[in-house]
């Protein structure tokens, strides 16, 4: 029964959440599977998905803190639990801030909406102030879910979802850990909010880094994987076509080119970052349209020695990279007569000498 005696409500606070607190812990598990399920069947990516009980003494401090003046001034009977709506509490975490959006609509699909707070639209509509950014709904099991037997003990438990992307995680997280913030001197206080402008600007340029690496494949996709170097034309006769430098080869040309040619090998991010940049130390201009070049004229020769070496060496591979690199060796030894090791270069010449002997 509600009343206005804070001391009292405590104490029925406190019962409540002894009484309940396994039945918590278990609720708290079984929306986390819950939401795993959901988000496996999706299309969105979330990166994070945990959750925790709310301690007691914290609940009765918000309670304190932002409740109980305005309560008693109204004369307004009250029950703490009633008010504390992140007792349990999931977070999500997506790589990127405009991921947000499409987390909470899966979740708004699915559960019943209690409340909604975004923390990012009221903190970017200010033009200076930073920190904490999220999006905060309160949720309870929707009546198809509350009505299926292994719910039916939680169905009286609502609980809130923060969804942040990765950068707000980390600020979160680390502006948690700096206490007393009011109180603190104000060049102390300066340094937080000019850190928290960083943490935003983090957040838009991650995202705006995925945007264009993600235009650069497509782009890299949609060409044709032999195209001559940009600004050439082969059709502008009697006409002065004009001067583009081209693009040299990067991580997303480079495996338009590969995939070509090696279709059912998945080439590594990071080996393919290392191959590339060791092509670029060697030859700083080189093109797609050279990668097209090397590897049409060259693949059979390697692949064939790929044959006889791991004929003599069993147990040992000869992966499409080390083929990459056996072919820009063929196709100019002096550029890429370092793109082999000294041992596996010499190995490599004293076949192709016995192959032209044979042949000669």
């Amino acid at each position: 029964m509600a009343s206005l005696d804070f001391e009292q409500e405590k104490n029925n606070f406190n019962e409540f959440y002894e009484g309940s607190q396994k039945l918590l812990i278990d609720a708290k598990n079984a929306y986390i599977r819950i939401i795993r399920a959901l988000f496996a069947r999706s299309d969105v990516e979330v990166t994070k998905i945990q959750g925790r009980v709310k301690d007691k003494e914290e609940c009765i401090r918000k309670f304190h803190r932002k409740y109980l003046a305005k309560l008693e001034a109204d004369e307004q009977p009250y029950q703490i639990r009633d008010y504390i709506s992140d007792l349990i509490a999931i977070r999500i975490v997506c790589l990127y801030k405009d991921q947000i959006p499409a987390v909470s609509e899966v979740l708004q699909q699915h559960f019943k909406i209690l409340d909604i707070t975004d923390k990012i639209s009221a903190l970017e509509s200010t033009e200076d102030s930073f920190g904490y950014k999220g999006l905060h709904l309160d949720l309870a099991l929707s009546n198809e879910m509350a009505s299926h037997p292994k719910n039916l003990p939680y169905q009286e438990f609502p609980f809130e979802v923060q969804i942040r992307s990765l950068v707000q995680d980390a600020w979160s997280v680390l502006d948690h850990k700096i206490k007393y913030k009011k109180a603190i001197p104000v060049d102390l206080k300066r340094r937080i909010t000019v850190l928290s402008a960083l943490f935003e600007l983090a957040d838009r340029e991650f995202q705006e880094i995925r945007n264009a690496t993600v235009e650069l494949l497509q782009q890299a996709t949609v060409a044709p994987v032999s195209d001559t170097p940009e600004g050439s034309s082969d059709d502008a006769v009697g006409q002065t076509a004009p001067t583009v430098k081209p693009k040299a080869i990067n991580a997303f040309n480079f495996l338009r080119v590969a995939g070509h040619f090696f279709r059912d090998f998945e080439f590594e991010p990071t080996r393919v970052d290392n191959l590339v940049q060791s092509i670029l130390e060697l030859d700083g201009g080189f093109q797609r349209s050279d990668l097209h070049k090397c590897l049409n004229e060259n693949l059979k020769t390697v692949r064939d020695y790929r044959e006889a070496f791991l004929a003599e060496s069993p147990g040992k591979t000869f992966t499409p990279f080390l083929t990459v690199r056996h072919c820009l060796f063929l196709y100019d030894q002096e550029r890429f007569g370092s793109i082999l090791f000294k041992g596996t270069k010499e190995r490599f010449v004293q076949w192709l000498k016995a192959v032209r002997s044979n042949q000669g």
